[in-house]
C-alpha cells in the first residue's frame, strides 16, 4: 500500500472514530420552660489507534507517531506521579474535628442541641451536621431512655435539625465545655440552678413546628436562620468569649494518624454495644470509610437532612460515671464535676482503655492512656456516651 493510500484510509478510519464519539409555621419565641413542655414517650483519555497495517515494516510516519505517544505517555506518567494539592485559602482546621472549614467561623462559638431519641421522633434531621454527639441516659425510667446532644459549629447553616426536645443538669456541665450555646425546649426544675451560672446561655421553645403527623412533642425543630435570629434576640454573643478555655481536643497530623495497634492494652474492637436497653444503640467499624457507622433500634440511623447518609464517627469515646437519682420520676444526674473515672478510647478498628477528669463545668474533660497521656484524637467526627456505672459491666466491645 502506497503511503498516500494508507494516508488516505487513515483519514477515514480517524474520521469515523470522531462521528462515533460524538454520538410550616413558627411559633413566636417563648421565655424560658422549666418544666417539660410534652410527655416523654468523585480526565479519561480517549485514544485512537491507527488501523492495523499489511505491510511487514512500520513506515517512517508510524514510527513517529510512535515516538510521540511515548512521550505523551511519560509525560502523563509524570503528572499522575505529582501529588494532588488542596487549595485551604481562607481555610483553618477546625478545632471540634480538625477538618478544614471556613475562616468565618474561627472565632464563632457552636450550639450544642438537645435531640429526642425516643423511636417516635426518628427519623433526625441535620444530625450528619454535628461535629461532636453526645448520647447519655436521659432518664431512670422509660428503659432508660437516651437523649442525644449535638455540637454543631457551622450552625449558620442548618436547615432542620432535630426534633429538639428538654434538657437536663448533665447537659449544663458538658456545654460550656465547647463555650457552646444550649439549644433546647424547656427541662424539669432541676436546671433552675445552672441557668443562673454566668457562663451559661441558653435558648429555649419557640422553634418551627414542622406538622410530620406525629404528636406535638415531635414537631418542633431549628430551622433556617433561627439560631442567628435568637441570639441576638437574647443579646448572645456568637463568637467565643471570656468563658472559652481554648481548642477542647488535640488531633494527629492527618500524614500520621492514630494507630493503637501497638498501645498497651488494646483490643480490637469492630463493634461497640452499648448498654441501652430502651434504643439498642450499636456503632460498627467500617474498614472502607474508617469510621464507625450508628445504629439504633435494629435500623442503620440515616439524615433525610443529607440523602439518607448515615451517621458515622471517626472517634468513639466511651466514658463511665455515676449517676444520682433525683426523683422518683426517673430524673437523674451524672456525677461528672470535679471527678473523675474511666472509660474507651476507640478508632481505626481498635480500642484502648482510658481514665477521665473534669475540673468545674468550664474545664474541658481530659481523657489519658495507660501512660497518662491524653490521648489524640483523629481527625473527624466523634462520638461520645456517658454510660452509668450500673450498665457498664453490660458494654461489648468485639
Amino acid at each position: 500500500m502506497t503511503k498516500k493510500a494508507f494516508a488516505l484510509l487513515l483519514s477515514t478510519v480517524l474520521a469515523a472514530c470522531v462521528l462515533t464519539g460524538c454520538q410550616d409555621t413558627k411559633e413566636i419565641a417563648s421565655p424560658i420552660v422549666t418544666e417539660e413542655s410534652a410527655s416523654q414517650s468523585d480526565k479519561t483519555s480517549l485514544q485512537t489507534e491507527p488501523a492495523a497495517s499489511s505491510e511487514t515494516s512500520v513506515s517512517e510516519t508510524s514510527a513517529s507517531e510512535s515516538a510521540t505517544s511515548e512521550t505523551a505517555k511519560e509525560s502523563q506518567s509524570e503528572k499522575s506521579a505529582k501529588p494532588v494539592v488542596e487549595n485551604h485559602d481562607n481555610m483553618y482546621r477546625s478545632e471540634l474535628t480538625n477538618e478544614w472549614i471556613g475562616n468565618a467561623l474561627k472565632s464563632q462559638r457552636p450550639v450544642a442541641v438537645m435531640v429526642d431519641n425516643e423511636v417516635t421522633a426518628l427519623d433526625h434531621y441535620g444530625l450528619t451536621q454535628a461535629d461532636i454527639v453526645y448520647e447519655m441516659m436521659n432518664s431512670t425510667a422509660n428503659g432508660e431512655v437516651t437523649r442525644l446532644m449535638a455540637i454543631v459549629k457551622d450552625w449558620g447553616s442548618i436547615t432542620r435539625f432535630g426534633s429538639i426536645r428538654s434538657v437536663r443538669p448533665t447537659n449544663f456541665m458538658i456545654a460550656p465545655e465547647y463555650n457552646a450555646v444550649l439549644v433546647h425546649d424547656g427541662g424539669p426544675f432541676y436546671i433552675n440552678e445552672y441557668l443562673t451560672n454566668p457562663w451559661v446561655n441558653n435558648l429555649s421553645g419557640g422553634f418551627a413546628r414542622i406538622n410530620n403527623g406525629k404528636a406535638r412533642e415531635f414537631t418542633e425543630y431549628v430551622t433556617t436562620g433561627e439560631i442567628a435570629s435568637r441570639m441576638k434576640s437574647a443579646g448572645y454573643s456568637t463568637e467565643y468569649n471570656s468563658y472559652y478555655q481554648g481548642q477542647h481536643w488535640q488531633f494527629a497530623d492527618e500524614t500520621a494518624p492514630v494507630d493503637l495497634s501497638s498501645v498497651y492494652n488494646v483490643k480490637d474492637c469492630t463493634l461497640v454495644d452499648l448498654p441501652f436497653p430502651h434504643n439498642s444503640s450499636e456503632l460498627k467499624y467500617d474498614e472502607g470509610s474508617g469510621t464507625y457507622l450508628y445504629y439504633e433500634y435494629g435500623r442503620a440511623h440515616i439524615d433525610p437532612e443529607n440523602d439518607d447518609k448515615q451517621l458515622a464517627f471517626t472517634n468513639v469515646i466511651l466514658q463511665r460515671a455515676d449517676v444520682t437519682e433525683l426523683d422518683a420520676n426517673g430524673y437523674m444526674k451524672f456525677n461528672i464535676l470535679n471527678q473523675t473515672g474511666s472509660g474507651y478510647y476507640i478508632t481505626g478498628g481498635k480500642a484502648i482503655p482510658v481514665t477521665w477528669e473534669k475540673n468545674d463545668a468550664v474545664d474541658p474533660t481530659k481523657f489519658y492512656d495507660s501512660n497518662g497521656t491524653e490521648i489524640t484524637l483523629n481527625t473527624g467526627r466523634t462520638y461520645i456516651a456517658l454510660v452509668s456505672s450500673t450498665r457498664w459491666n453490660e458494654l461489648v466491645l468485639k
